[in-house]
């Protein structure tokens, strides 16, 4: 739009103004002395437009009210009609501030003009398509002939009237086969189209895509938002929403306009200091949306894959905006919402909500200067039950039985620091006080490839004495299941096991470095004990840092913020490497005593020996922790985007460069295990009294108990934590492998005789030379999972011991190798 401000007799400046409002030159608006260009033209450039200048020392202006129309939006389908005498209906639609007509009347019935919509009787002359398809085609155009010169005045109508055989033949979608697609207008105010489906049985299903017209006109001007825009614009949804509510809620493509409008105000206020009355207004159009009425539209947006992602968007946008609110005092209630902004000088406690009430009580954190609180009583009508577990699409008993509740705290009106939270304390009023088995959840945003949905994480009930209402307490920290569960499910069992476990298990280890460097002269004086005490001290070492770089990554992070990158894939880096290390040296152990018990006295010298351990316990995973820094790192999959410090797993899947060595070795294990059994009991098959075979059980007994820390078996749980965020499978997981190291140093160290002997010895607790006999034992020598059993069925038996736990023994007819 050019305006011209053309009077002789201006002297000096001019000033250009919009509803009194001074024009600047931006993309919008350009100004070149007495001329006015108007960018991008929409309705909301309707008003008074004026130059202001002098003539002979007076002040002149010029003005002109300009109205813009919306743009006409004419709505037309194209028709196959059976070939009977009948008469078929239908509608031509434009936007209401349009008069529109037919270019052929005598076609629809001698249909006159029309503001908005206009509807045409065509008669089906039988005689016309009994031999031929019979086709008729006219205009639905727009009233105003000085328009007619533009493209958009005028829309063409296709009437195709058939005696082919149609599946679906009912109005208003006209003829069909199965899996056709026919498009009609929209009524009238609404802009788009309704596609109807024909389905078997001869029915149309219909598909809406109507959005309310002056909703889609706002949609329009959105494009071109800017931050100055906010106030008005806002206002202008504000009313337009609750103007048109009852038939906002009906129509989910409305519904999701509004959503998409909200995030797009959301996005460009965050330049822009909010105030309350912005907010106020902004409050109002949740309302709209949020109500009991649009339930139903809102569950069907949720059901839908392609717009699953929209109310979580839109529930993301309520926490940005509000979080641009201004450094103020703030108490908004709207007829569902309350908001309150305080200062956060001390523990904050307070009960907030509009019928239903949440309780909030948090500990003062040092740094954090005002807290936001929203309550949204009728969100349970918004928000999915979705969860990594329940999918929304498929109706459960699950149902949202409270009030939702966002929380923000700044430091300033710049910085948003929710993660300087670390607990928080909710009491919440039940909606239905008739249901049972609460859940405490938040809404996590990156939950389910980013859809978003309800996760407990560091959630749990907290008891109540009263029956109609629930407590909720939340502190986010990290379970030692991450390690192996995609769905991150933790509680505070989770957290007390995972922290109290991993601790024990870094003393033990410690400890069991310690007892090695004492014993290790004198319990590897051969190629096999010397190899076996390599394993136990590497196995116990990469565990050892592992666990280090596990307490380290679990720091890092802050829930609810992004993931520090840097850090956190370095620690992610070493972790993975680690944790590989101990499965591998674990893997190794196995095929020593594999190597042992099936080729008793075969040999591998020591060089050899060494080379393929430190290639398989080192070199193995190296390689497959450098392999996924490199397939995931560069496109930011390499870690989460928060809440957690290790492998991603809802972007790339890269959690699987940990899940499938580790299980993989785990089952390895478990078949060299069960071999190992078979060969100590089919050997044993030749004992003759009953107290040998019940040390036979008792023995295998204590050699399954040994080689499961030392195998690395109990990870084999880790396939439930995969398949199922179940909270007992994510205890016993926790619980076996975050004390670990514990169970390596009873089993592996303390209970093996030799060990203590040596350490005994070395330490001079005991006189070993003058106190120790050495004799044969008739019972099973038990030495750190290689044992030897001896079963007797001949005479003539006679041992061969190198005193490192390896023990051989043969007879006239057997070979034992120890288990």
């Amino acid at each position: 739009m050019n305006l011209l401000c053309n009077d002789d007799k201006i002297v000096g400046s001019i000033t250009w103004t919009k509803d009194g409002t001074t024009l600047t030159n931006s993309q919008k608006y350009i100004i070149d002395y007495n001329s006015l260009t108007v960018n991008n033209v929409k309705p909301s450039d309707s008003g008074q437009y004026a130059c202001n200048s002098n003539v002979d020392s007076v002040p002149y202006v010029m003005w002109q009210n300009i109205k813009v129309q919306p743009y006409p939006d004419i709505q037309v389908s194209n028709y196959t009609l059976k070939c009977e005498d009948t008469t078929f209906n239908f509608n031509c639609c434009a936007d209401s501030s349009y008069s529109i007509q037919w270019s052929d009347p005598s076609l629809c019935g001698g249909s006159i003009q029309a503001m908005g919509c206009i509807t045409c009787n065509y008669a089906v002359i039988k005689q016309n398509c009994i031999s031929n398809d019979y086709k008729d085609q006219f205009h639905c155009q727009l009233s105003n002939k000085d328009l007619s010169s533009f493209q958009y005045s005028s829309q063409a109508i296709l009437i195709t009237t058939t005696n082919k055989a149609y599946t679906c033949t009912e109005d208003p979608f006209g003829l069909g086969n199965v899996g056709d697609k026919n498009n009609i207008s929209c009524p009238v105010n609404m802009t788009g189209y309704i596609t109807g489906t024909c389905q078997q049985g001869g029915k149309w299903s219909e598909d809406h895509h109507c959005v309310l017209s002056v909703i889609q006109n706002l949609k329009n001007i959105a494009e071109n938002l800017a931050p100055v825009d906010i106030p008005q614009f806002v206002a202008n949804l504000s009313s337009v929403a609750t103007s048109n509510a009852p038939v906002i809620i009906d129509s989910p493509s409305t519904v999701l306009t509004i959503v998409d409008l909200v995030t797009t105000i959301a996005n460009v206020s965050q330049s822009l200091i909010i105030n309350q009355t912005i907010m106020t207004n902004f409050l109002s159009t949740l309302d709209v949306i949020a109500s009991q009425g649009a339930k139903s539209t809102c569950t069907t947006l949720n059901s839908n894959s392609t717009n699953k992602k929209a109310i979580s968007d839109l529930l993301k946008s309520i926490e940005s905006f509000a979080s641009r609110l201004s450094n103020n005092m703030f108490d908004i209630n709207s007829s569902t919402i309350q908001l309150q902004k305080s200062n956060f000088t001390q523990s904050f406690i307070g009960t907030f909500g509009i019928n239903l009430t949440t309780h909030i009580d948090i500990p003062y954190t040092s740094g954090l200067t005002f807290i936001t609180t929203i309550v949204l009583t009728t969100f349970d009508n918004v928000l999915p039950t979705r969860s990594a577990t329940i999918n929304d699409s498929v109706p459960t008993n699950v149902v949202i039985n409270g009030a939702v509740t966002a929380i923000i705290i700044n430091d300033t009106v710049n910085s948003t620091v929710s993660s300087g939270i670390q607990n928080i304390s909710l009491i919440f009023d039940e909606n239905q006080t008739t249901l049972s088995n609460p859940q405490c959840v938040f809404w996590n945003f990156n939950l389910l490839d980013g859809i978003g949905g309800w996760d407990s994480t560091g959630c749990e009930v907290s008891p109540l004495n009263q029956t109609d209402k629930v407590g909720c307490t939340c502190n986010h920290t990290t379970s030692f299941s991450i390690l192996m569960s995609p769905y991150n499910v933790e509680s505070l069992a989770l957290t007390f096991i995972t922290y109290i476990g991993v601790g024990i298990s870094m003393v033990s280890l410690v400890l069991c470095l310690i007892i090695e460097g004492i014993i290790w002269k004198p319990m590897t004086r051969n190629e096999t004990s010397y190899m076996r005490h390599v394993s136990i001290i590497n196995i116990a070492l990469s565990l050892l840092i592992a666990d280090i770089c596990f307490i380290i990554a679990a720091n890092i992070v802050k829930d609810g913020q992004p993931t520090p990158v840097g850090p956190c894939s370095a620690a992610t880096f070493f972790m993975h490497f680690f944790y590989l290390a101990l499965f591998f040296w674990m893997l190794f152990s196995a095929l020593l005593l594999f190597y042992r018990t099936i080729m008793v006295f075969s040999g591998v010298s020591k060089c050899k020996m060494m080379t393929i351990a430190f290639s398989l316990g080192y070199g193995a995973p190296l390689l497959i922790a450098v392999i996924t820094v490199a397939s995931t790192a560069g496109g930011g999959g390499y870690v989460p985007k928060q809440n957690a410090c290790w492998l991603n797993w809802d972007q790339t899947k890269a959690l699987l460069a940990f899940v499938i060595p580790a299980l993989t070795i785990v089952a390895i294990n478990f078949l060299i295990m069960i071999v190992v059994l078979y060969k100590m009991l089919r050997r044993g098959v030749g004992a003759t009294t009953q107290p040998d075979e019940t040390h036979a059980i008792l023995v295998i007994a204590r050699c399954v108990a040994i080689l499961t820390p030392l195998f690395g078996l109990t990870w084999g749980f880790g396939i439930g934590t995969l398949v199922s965020p179940a909270l007992g499978i994510q205890i016993v997981f926790a619980l076996f492998n975050s004390l670990q190291g514990f169970f390596i140093l009873v089993f592996g160290t303390l209970l093996d005789s030799k060990i203590r002997e040596a350490l005994a010895g070395r330490l001079r607790l005991v006189n070993i030379s003058s106190n120790h006999t050495t004799s044969t034992s008739t019972g099973p020598s038990f030495s750190s999972g290689l044992t030897f059993i001896q079963r007797f069925r001949r005479r003539n038996v006679y041992h061969m011991s190198d005193g490192s736990g390896f023990t051989a023994a043969s007879s006239n007819s057997d070979t034992f190798a120890n288990a």
